[in-house]
């Protein structure tokens, strides 16, 4: 069942705090990757490039495990358990660019690789715990 993000995990999660991202492999251990993330209307919002390891894993069980710790104070973190609600390329080139100003504050990704498709990776949370502040 979906739950609300509370307000202090949302300011962790609005500020330019890196998300790790646990995902399930197929052999079943675990995957974690630091990434950028955004949140919206009660969303986490990730971004990756299409093929990546953790966003395939994804494709084949949609659970995960975010965590983001505040940069300013690493005691402070928020810890949320969710479900893929949708991938989509859909503004997904234009989503890459909001992160960017947010974590560089830069108007463009700098990071593109010829032929990359960008993937916004939308969360439903399930569990959300914060803890510290």
């Amino acid at each position: 069942m979906p739950t609300e993000i509370d307000p202090q995990s949302r300011k962790l999660l609005e500020a330019p705090n890196f998300a790790h991202v646990a995902t399930i492999r197929e052999d079943g251990t675990p995957h974690a990757a630091p990434v950028w993330v955004d949140v919206d209307d009660g969303m986490i919002l990730l971004n990756s490039s299409k093929g990546r390891a953790w966003p395939t894993n994804l494709d084949r069980d949609p659970r995960l495990s975010i965590t983001v710790q505040n940069l300013e104070n690493p005691y402070e973190y928020t810890s949320i358990r969710g479900e893929v609600t949708e991938q989509t390329t859909d503004g997904a080139d234009a989503h890459i660019n909001a992160l960017t100003k947010k974590y560089l504050d830069k108007d463009e990704y700098p990071f593109r690789q010829p032929g990359e498709e960008r993937v916004i990776v939308r969360v439903r949370p399930l569990h959300v715990f914060h803890n510290g502040g």
